[in-house]
């Protein structure tokens, strides 16, 4: 039953990035590329249409992750309670952009909301790779010193970066140059998925500019995805001892680097639905990758003292992931149905589609 509830966690958290991370996306490829009105127009459409709705996944992983693991809930969102608000706010500010922007014609007014949407989209597809970064780089649980616990074994706080900046250290900060680099691929990889979209859902007149653009992008991404597999070495020397041991796991890189290699074609594909594809596989491969890795252990611990956390010690009782199963089903259904219909209402270019204001 763990696994189970493993596997459909990491399905809605895929679902969130894939969805929700083509929002971010756009919001950074408006911040950087987006100079005409009628430009930045139909890419807050592109995103505003879609937002709210896909960032149902979020919460829904939220929840999942209190009713199966809620030991690990309580850690992580106590541990991580400084970039936890960081993300929250971003979050609002990402919204009340989207939403404040066509209020009124004030230039002032527009470009004011306009850096709201691309600056903290920018931040959030950052802060959440450099969370990845730390869930496969693992923290002090227990706060040891000197080899002695001071807190309870699933315990952690950590501080935004400690003086030393390195992910080595006995008391890492969340942020520090591993989970930087992470965080970068988080940036260019949303960047990517979020150009794909406003190619395939708008006539924008930078579209095929942004094609230049994203196979540029994909050239980063490879170097940086290189340089982070040999970091990872450093800090983790274990990190691919599952893909080792368990060869079928190796299916998940292969879906990443898919994607990767696929979208160095991206000005001979001819349909925009193809190239979206192909940013999709770059998220799912990168996010199941990177949990293959760990598995079972859902936050690894830096020292010897208390052990990680995995699906096995932080899960909640039998009966009550057996309760949970019922209504996870109806979730999932409830989910996917609205997703679908939503699509299926918005289906096609949206440059015409009414935003409501």
């Amino acid at each position: 039953m763990e696994i189970f509830w493993f596997i459909a966690i990491a399905i809605v958290l895929v679902m969130f990035f894939i969805l929700d991370g083509y929002d971010f996306g756009a919001g950074i490829i408006h911040l950087f590329f987006a100079k005409k009105e009628k430009d930045k127009e139909v890419i807050t459409k592109s995103a505003g249409l879609f937002w709210d709705s896909n960032e149902v996944w979020l919460v829904a992983a939220g929840g999942m992750l209190f009713m199966a693991f809620p030991t690990f809930y309580a850690s992580v969102f106590s541990g991580f309670y400084l970039p936890l608000i960081i993300v929250l706010w971003l979050i609002i500010f990402r919204a009340i952009g989207l939403e404040f922007r066509g209020q009124f014609k004030y230039r002032m007014w527009k470009d004011i909301w306009d850096k709201s949407f691309g600056v903290s989209s920018l931040l959030l597809a950052l802060f959440f790779g450099i969370a990845l970064g730390n869930i496969v780089r693992g923290v002090n649980l227990g706060i040891v010193k000197t080899g002695v616990s001071a807190h309870e074994p699933h315990y952690f706080f950590l501080p935004l970066w400690d003086s030393s900046f390195s992910p080595l250290s006995q008391n890492p900060g969340i942020i520090d140059w591993f989970t930087i680099i992470i965080g970068l691929i988080s940036v260019v990889t949303l960047a990517i998925h979020g150009a794909n979209w406003i190619i395939l859902k708008t006539n924008a007149s930078i579209n095929n500019k942004l094609k230049s653009v994203i196979f540029k992008l994909n050239i980063l991404l490879t170097l940086l995805t290189i340089f982070s597999i040999v970091v990872w070495q450093i800090v983790n020397p274990n990190s691919l001892d599952n893909f080792i041991n368990k060869p079928y796991l190796l299916v998940f890189p292969l879906i990443y680097f898919t994607g990767l290699l696929g979208t160095f074609f991206i000005r001979r594909i001819q349909k925009d639905s193809h190239a979206f594809l192909l940013s999709s596989l770059l998220i799912l491969g990168g996010i199941t990758s990177s949990l293959a890795s760990l598995f079972p252990v859902l936050l690894p611990s830096i020292n010897n003292v208390n052990p990680s956390l995995t699906i096995y010690n932080t899960t909640t009782s039998e009966y009550g992931l057996s309760v949970a199963l019922v209504w996870g089903i109806i979730g999932f259904i409830l989910l996917f149905g609205y997703m679908i219909i939503q699509k299926r209402l918005l289906k096609g270019k949206i440059d015409k589609m009414d935003y409501g204001h």
